[in-house]
């Protein structure tokens, strides 16, 4: 009898930010991203703080990345 056993699967990267995103305030490396009407908006996480009230009140979506900040890799 032979078994048979699913190939194991990646893990699912979880972040989609990179690097090169820049905050659309103040060029810092962004964590944050919302999208309204249409448009991605990009933040770093102070200027993402300060604008989130307003901002999640008409975004369609919000992508906060922030807690990477806190990871040691």
């Amino acid at each position: 009898m032979t078994t048979t056993t699913a190939p194991e699967q990646a893990p699912v990267l979880a972040y989609r930010l990179t690097a090169s995103d820049r905050c659309d305030s103040c060029g810092a490396q962004a964590y944050i991203a919302a999208e309204v009407n249409g448009s991605e908006l990009l933040f770093c996480a102070h200027h993402g703080r300060k604008y989130e009230e307003k901002l999640r009140a008409i975004a369609t979506s919000w992508h906060d990345e922030t807690s990477r900040l806190g990871d040691a890799s």
